[in-house]
């Protein structure tokens, strides 16, 4: 009936109010603030992603300003809409019940609540997915190669958000071709328009040495001695059972174990191929390296139209009820975790800590600074700094003995500083001399060490940063192949 489609648009569209508000009150973790410096200086692409996250943030910001709220407005209108696309899918498939159940199950889940939540690269990837599925289902049913094109377009926008989305053309293949469909018009077709969208991606990796490329296949294929491959699968697990919630993803695999069988319609059958195909590279992927709990959830749209949408019930049962109530209070704790801490969760163990305290440590940043340049050893505390200084100025990311990472493509210290300017660093406080600044002694006339600062949340301290300040730049740097801990140069650090 039309009310239970109308219930199912308010219930998303409400959902989406109720992540803005939460949005607007939990303080941004690292790994945003990084976008969030990407959105700075727009681009295709960028070390370690495509760039429509960046873009997102920026139309967020230009309107919200550099807050929270303003990194993750465009987020969270972007992950509404995705899922006022699975709902439109689910009710094609099944009718206004349909779209009903497959709204209680997204905004009930975990994973969507708060995955649609944080400005990441998930949420547009998972925009594209859930619109290029919904425009997929249309394909199937009418083959009108317009179709086949938007298709496309939603695909190959997915891979301008991040490189997974390569997972869907590679299984709506193999359900096409299980099904006889694949070498026709209008697959070729999605496969063109596709290409042609993800070019941008592909032009800045060509022109930028195809550095983006080279990081991700590495990251994701490469094996990495993390635990036992035993470990690692348990923990993938583990992270579905927290964030789908354990009765859910049951009933999830379920139904697409049952829209894997031959009795299925074609429309069923190519996105539960998707979903469980989806999945198992992830279960392959934990096999040689840490997976984590996000990372599968491209695979979960379709699985949630599945469940909802066939075969098409008068009624939930007693366990669906129990799983969607069960990833509600879920949801609904994590959110309350998020806003005020009050579960016994030591805040090291919290994600979302990770972005407490960055305000306090930027003033006392600011009381030392002067006309100093500001930087950090680390991508992740250069743009917390970055974004709560006042200013929001330039901050450096040396990445001495650390991983790669975009600030090694942007103009760094070294090109930017004149000589005898000073340098107010922010490193872990960590005991003795830090390798870093063993490093940085031979090229600046004084080093003093500064004030230790707490990053904490609720009473519980997450983390500790020390500032030093280095005066008289000497004007040269220290070349990438110099150890950060060789502990060969000896010197007397100045206390304030």
């Amino acid at each position: 009936m039309k009310r239970e489609w109308t219930a199912a648009v308010t219930l998303a569209v409400a959902a989406g109010l109720v992540r803005l508000v939460v949005a607007a009150l939990v303080p941004v973790v690292p790994d945003e603030a990084y976008y969030w410096e990407w959105s700075r200086h727009l681009a295709a692409g960028y070390f370690d992603h495509p760039g429509a996250i960046a873009w997102l943030i920026r139309a967020g910001t230009l309107v919200a300003g550099p807050t929270p709220l303003g990194v993750r407005l465009g987020v969270t209108v972007a992950g509404t809409v995705a899922t006022l696309a699975v709902l439109a899918w689910a009710r094609r498939l099944g009718g206004d019940r349909a779209a009903w159940y497959a709204a209680l199950a997204i905004v009930a889940m975990p994973l969507a609540g708060a995955g649609l939540l944080l400005a990441t690269p998930d949420v547009p990837l998972l925009l594209a997915v859930a619109v290029g599925l919904w425009a997929l289902d249309h394909a199937l049913e009418t083959d009108r190669l317009g179709w086949w094109a938007v298709t496309g377009l939603a695909i190959g926008a997915g891979g301008c958000a991040k490189y997974t989305a390569v997972l869907i053309p590679i299984t709506v293949a193999l359900a096409l071709l299980l099904r006889g469909r694949l070498w026709r018009r209008g697959p070729l077709v999605a496969a063109l328009v596709a290409a042609v969208a993800v070019t941008p991606v592909v032009w800045w990796n060509a022109t930028h040495g195809w550095v983006s490329f080279g990081f991700q296949l590495h990251h994701g294929l490469v094996p990495k001695g993390h635990g036992s491959p035993l470990a690692r699968e348990l923990a993938l697990l583990g992270g579905q059972l927290g964030l789908v919630t354990p009765i859910l993803f049951v009933l999830l695999a379920a139904a697409v174990w049952r829209g894997l069988g031959r009795a299925a319609p074609e429309r069923v059958f190519v996105p539960s191929v998707v979903a469980i195909g989806v999945f198992a590279f992830f279960v392959w992927s934990a096999f040689r390296h840490a997976v984590e709990p996000n990372w599968p959830a491209p695979a979960l749209l379709p699985a949630i139209v599945v469940y909802a949408a066939w075969p098409t019930r008068s009624r939930l049962s007693a366990w669906d009820r129990a799983g969607i109530a069960l990833a509600g209070i879920v949801l609904v704790l994590i959110y309350l975790q998020a806003v005020v801490p009050f579960l016994p969760i030591r805040a090291k163990s919290d994600p979302i800590a990770r972005g407490s305290g960055w305000d306090h440590l930027a003033r006392e940043v600011t009381s030392v600074r002067g006309t100093a340049w500001v930087a950090a050893n680390r991508y992740q505390d250069a743009a917390e700094l970055a974004f709560h200084l006042a200013d929001h100025p330039t901050v450096f990311s040396l990445d001495l003995g650390g991983r790669p990472n975009q600030y090694d493509l942007w103009p760094g210290f070294r090109d930017r500083a004149r000589v005898g300017d000073a340098l107010v660093l922010v490193l872990d406080d960590d005991q003795g001399t830090p390798g870093p600044i063993t490093t940085l002694l031979p090229y600046f006339t004084s080093i003093v060490r500064g004030d230790a600062v707490d990053l904490a949340r609720g009473g519980q301290v997450i983390g500790r940063r020390r500032i030093w300040q280095l005066g008289g730049w000497r004007g040269s740097w220290p070349t990438p192949a110099l150890p950060p801990n060789s502990g060969t140069i000896t010197f007397e650090v100045t206390e304030p």
